[in-house]
């Protein structure tokens, strides 16, 4: 096992001592596991709470602070964070205006904020929920009912957040979240797979010279495994899945993601290859953002995410942003 960590039991403490050096804007709960933007409460704000398992940063904690999420809880590794989590970050960061749990469509997840719903509203705090499903891969799969929830977070949270931060209700907040993630679907690829540090090797087998389509973020099985592909012919089918389920009617906004150990000169050649499909389907893109969000611990591949936009989805993605993995504007 080569990881730059101590030991497999204090990964996920490291890492938000780490945060908490590095990010002075934000109070690091290392022992609760809860991440809060410094200001929070913030008065007459509506505020988001995201959370779900460690090995897929920036996300969730990468993206608390202005124009985006409130508090973020991280879980082990790959594992839902807990009510007694989620319950904290919600009282931590409530100004009275209501707060807006976004959470993946990973089962353990989905009950543990559930949970948390039922725990902070007998507190008096005012919650809401929206759940990001938008990977079209597979239908059901090993930790879901229904589809997964992928790369659409991002877009969910920085919208949905820059609504929050201009003052909107509790309500519609969650009804621009809600349709964000309508208008929003992604489809990954793996090219190798990825090593939790309990398990200190690959969580699945992908053989030399094979590549899994439609995976997902924990490594869960995709649509199938084939010979590996050109850029050109990955972008090509993956495009083409998310299109074909989605079948945008405005532009959208892109995002190439990275699973975390795909370069960025790959990432960019693909997203090269990912606008050209675009164009030649007639499909306009407004905004495009490469990187590594939403990750996979070490997985080498990559992912599309597009979410359909209209004048006012882009003018909340253009909003100012700060956050330790996200920031424009301000």
């Amino acid at each position: 096992m080569r990881m730059l960590i101590n030991v497999p039991d204090t990964v996920v403490a490291d890492a938000l001592r780490g945060m908490a050096a590095t990010h002075p804007e934000l109070t690091v709960d290392v022992e609760g596991r809860v991440i809060v933007r410094r200001d929070a409460p913030v008065a007459g704000k509506v505020a988001l709470v995201s959370g779900g398992g460690s090995g897929h940063e920036p996300l969730h904690g990468g993206f608390v602070g202005t124009g985006m999420l409130d508090a973020a809880c991280p879980g082990e590794v790959f594992t839902s964070p807990v009510p007694d989590q989620m319950v904290k970050a919600a009282a931590a960061v409530d100004s009275g205006q209501g707060v807006l749990f976004v959470v993946k469509n990973y089962t353990g997840d989905v009950l543990n904020f559930d949970m948390a719903m039922e725990l902070a509203e007998d507190e008096g705090v005012r919650v809401a929920k929206v759940l990001v499903d938008d990977d079209v891969a597979v239908t059901d799969s090993t930790h879901t009912a229904g589809r997964r929830g992928t790369g659409a977070t991002l877009f969910v949270e920085k919208i949905a957040g820059a609504a929050a931060e201009e003052g909107a209700p509790l309500e519609r907040v969650e009804a621009i979240a809600r349709q964000v993630n309508a208008s929003s679907r992604s489809f990954g690829v793996a090219l190798s797979a990825c090593s939790t540090p309990a398990k200190g090797g690959p969580t699945f087998a992908l053989p030399d010279g094979e590549l899994e389509l439609g995976v997902g973020i924990h490594g869960e099985p995709g649509r199938e495994r084939r010979p590996m592909m050109t850029s050109r012919e990955i972008a090509d089918f993956s495009v083409d899945a998310v299109l074909e389920d989605l079948r945008p009617t405005n532009p959208v906004l892109l995002l190439v993601g990275g699973a975390g150990a795909t370069p960025l000169l790959e990432l960019y050649g693909f997203a090269a290859e990912v606008h050209r499909v675009l164009a030649e389907r007639g499909v306009p893109v407004l905004r495009s953002l490469v990187g590594n969000y939403v990750t996979s611990l070490d997985m080498a591949g990559c992912a599309v995410t597009l979410c359909q936009a209209d004048e006012e989805l882009l003018r909340l993605w253009d909003a100012p942003v700060r956050t330790p993995a996200l920031r424009w504007g301000l």
